[in-house]
């Protein structure tokens, strides 16, 4: 079994993920010890939400769940990358399929290059 190591983030580790069909990169995250022990257990990721300070199911309100495919780690064992199968088409909590959905061109204007796939304010009853 793979030791992760967790001592060089204060116990942070980040997580990449990307969709395991298109190869897109969809989010980086975060993970502790409980949340890998939890996605290995689960099948589906579980991060640590830095912000809510807790341990945090991807998905568990919206429904659109990470399933693993395959998980990588770096050579340092200090970053993993999942390979997911993203249920529900979106990965963003603003609705696109993936958080990185900000094109910055050279002269740092911003075009946003994806369409939404749902709306926040009703997936999470804002």
């Amino acid at each position: 079994m793979i030791n992760l190591d967790f001592s060089k983030g204060n116990g942070l580790l980040p997580a990449i993920v990307q969709d395991f069909r298109s190869g897109r990169v969809l989010m980086l995250a975060y993970i502790n010890q409980a949340s890998w022990e939890k996605t290995l257990e689960t099948g589906e990721v579980h991060y640590w939400s830095r912000s809510r300070q807790e341990l945090w199911h991807k998905g568990g309100t919206s429904g659109h769940i990470q399933k693993v495919k395959e998980i990588y780690a770096d050579c340092d064992d200090d970053t993993v990358l999942f390979k997911v199968e993203q249920i529900g088409g979106a990965a963003c909590h603003l609705g696109y399929e993936s958080c990185f959905h900000k094109k910055v061109d050279h002269d740092g204007n911003v075009s946003v290059v994806d369409v939404k796939i749902f709306d926040p304010d009703k997936v999470y009853k804002k």
